[in-house]
């Protein structure tokens, strides 16, 4: 029977066109569009005021928030930044590689956070990485930012576009989808578009070499080192057993004096795993501490044979460490410094700063004697080691000195650290009690939410601003959109007329169509907004030509999540347009075959794992 159309119905799809055109116009904030949506949806009449706002009362809403909220747990504890460290050491320098392991890396951290957070997090690791190859940073952050899309594939709480296909099924009375179903399919096109970026792709990525600018390298912590003439002197101390170090303090042990051995770190082992700390005035050597130190005069040898320690060069692993638990900064003195005319002695500085002066440059030149001695004077700058916090709060010193430039990697420092081992085991437990429908989804996301922030895995302070409320409001805003289409027989028209495109034909007709609308959709709006639109929409279609939702639905969770055509199309893609210095065209060119590929890789491999 076809549907009359009606005032209503007009009106609903006129709203519906207004807000489309407003987000692909981007004059307005979406989440502003998403509250026209409401007050236009309850001022005309269609629903009722509690009808217009309760998608912000949907479990789907709290769901999302709380994964924000576990991302930035993944965030502050530095897990994400480690999974960056190892891909650092896998890559190394063929495109081909990187573009890979980036894709598989960001992939499998999207399946379990926000791709948005994923691609963020990235970021500085791929221009990093690219700088590195010598290539233009766009080489790699496209391929980055479709492998975060698809990674999103993978798992039930990868992207929202799954949980509101899942709570569709949960609607109409159906078990919703597992955590893993998604799996299957979401490696298998993974595995397409990996294969399409490196024989195909990166041919039609933008091809100029980056033009590294003077003084690039200067903001990494060794650049600066080199700066400063201390990078061939940076040095590990093993403090071996017998060591008359043990039990003195770094004042008492007075390595500068003796040796002109500057610490500013120590690696120290306890039973369950090894802490970085800053070296304070009153830090007490232990036996087996290994300290990170700056050898001015290259006097290890006496330091070695009277202090019976071990001596070594700062390997990788430690420059690693060193990267994520401490920091420099370079310091310009001003000329009303208080620190003019003294010596460190004198001002203690150690102890009045809490962190150490590995080397000073006069005049553009570093000074290379023991400068423990040395009248600071207007115009040094001085390169400063210890603690990211301390670094931080240097910012605030004005009066005595100038911050002249902080390292990249202060970016990337994590201050809760220390808790991460705590954050996995949240983590772990919310997988398996999601795995085993152990719980209610919802319920489940939200105790690891509120275990982060008890467990101080999350700072309160950063609580709410660790949520995207744009996302959300979005989300909430457009829900009741879909309850209008039903609620004026616009979904039933919508259903119509697709039953007319594709007749009596096979489903396999079906799930394209469904593909194809989902997809196009996606490309200018969000695609938690097309997919709470479109689901309806394929489990009318499934029941009117009896076939099973479930591939019907998996098929439009997935092209929900092919936003690669546009830059417009995801967060992702915006991310990553200014620092790849892409242009529309691109994603056109390198997005929409892979669109296609998508495509027929979801028709052949969905009805294999959920047959119709």
């Amino acid at each position: 029977m076809t549907t009359t159309i009606s005032y209503d119905i007009i009106y609903v799809f006129s709203v519906l066109a207004v807000a489309i055109v407003l987000f692909i116009s981007d004059r307005i904030r979406l989440d502003v569009v998403a509250v026209l949506v409401i007050l236009a949806l309850s001022l005309g009449g269609i629903l009722t005021p509690r009808e217009a706002v309760s998608g912000f009362g949907e479990p789907i809403v709290l769901m999302i928030a709380a994964l924000f909220i576990v991302g930035e747990g993944m965030f502050h504890t530095g897990i994400a930044f480690s999974i960056g460290d190892i891909i650092v050491r896998i890559a190394g320098k063929r495109e081909t590689g990187l573009i890979l392991v980036l894709m598989l890396a960001v992939a499998g951290l999207s399946a379990f956070m926000s791709s948005t957070g994923a691609v963020a997090i990235f970021i500085p690791v791929a221009v990093r990485l690219a700088t590195k190859a010598g290539l233009s940073p766009g080489r790699l952050l496209m391929p980055m930012a479709f492998g975060a899309l698809i990674g999103g594939m993978l798992t039930l709480i990868g992207t929202p576009p799954n949980l509101v296909a899942s709570a569709q099924l949960a609607k109409a009375g159906l078990e919703p989808f597992g955590f893993f179903e998604f799996t299957p399919i979401g490696l298998i096109i993974l595995a397409v578009a990996m294969g399409y970026m490196v024989l195909i792709g990166r041919h039609i990525l933008p091809k100029s070499e980056i033009k590294q600018s003077e003084g690039t390298e200067r903001r990494t912590l060794m650049g600066m080192a080199e700066t400063y003439g201390i990078a061939d002197h940076l040095i590990c101390i093993h403090i071996d057993h017998g060591s008359p170090l043990i039990g003195q303090t770094i004042a008492k042990a007075a390595l500068r004096t003796k040796y002109g051995v500057t610490v500013f770190g120590v690696e120290r082992h306890s039973h369950l795993h090894k802490t970085v700390k800053p070296a304070m005035v009153q830090t007490v050597f232990r036996d087996g501490d290994i300290l990170f130190a700056v050898d001015s005069n290259r006097r290890t040898e006496p330091l070695a044979n009277e202090q019976s320690v071990t001596v070594s060069q700062l390997d990788d692993r430690h420059r690693n460490l060193m990267a994520r638990e401490l920091g420099l900064a370079d310091v310009l003195l001003t000329p009303h410094s208080g620190l003019i005319g003294h010596t460190l002695k004198e001002i203690d500085f150690r102890k009045a700063y809490n962190l150490g002066i590995l080397s000073i440059l006069r005049k553009g030149e570093p000074i290379v004697k023991n400068f423990a001695d040395v009248s600071l004077e207007f115009g040094d700058t001085i390169l400063l080691g210890g603690s990211w916090e301390r670094i931080h709060a240097l910012q605030n010193r004005k009066k005595d000195f100038l911050v002249m430039s902080l390292p990249e990697e202060m970016a990337e420092n994590a201050p809760g650290r220390d808790r991460a081992s705590i954050a996995i085991a949240i983590i772990a437990i919310m997988l398996g009690v999601m795995t085993f429908k152990l719980a209610p989804t919802v319920i489940t996301v939200l105790s690891a939410a509120l275990a982060m922030v008890m467990l101080k895995c999350v700072p309160f302070k950063k609580l709410y601003k660790s949520i995207n409320w744009e996302s959300l409001v979005l989300i909430a805003g457009m829900l009741p959109m879909a309850k209008a289409l039903d609620k004026t027989g616009g979904l039933e028209l919508i259903v119509d007329q697709i039953m007319l495109l594709i007749g009596d034909s096979s489903p396999i007709l079906a799930m394209i169509t469904l593909f194809v609308i989902t997809s196009v959709f996606s490309q200018v709006i969000s695609n938690t907004a097309t997919t709470v639109l479109i689901a309806p929409v394929a489990l009318a279609i499934s029941t009117l030509i009896g076939v099973s939702p479930y591939p019907m639905l998996m098929a439009v969770a997935i092209s929900a999540s092919t936003a690669f055509a546009t830059p417009v199309a995801s967060p992702v893609n915006m991310l990553v347009l200014g620092p790849g210095k892409y242009r529309f065209i691109d994603f056109v060119k390198v997005g929409l075959p892979l669109q296609v590929l998508a495509m027929i890789a979801t028709i052949f491999a969905v009805p294999v794992f959920f047959p119709f």
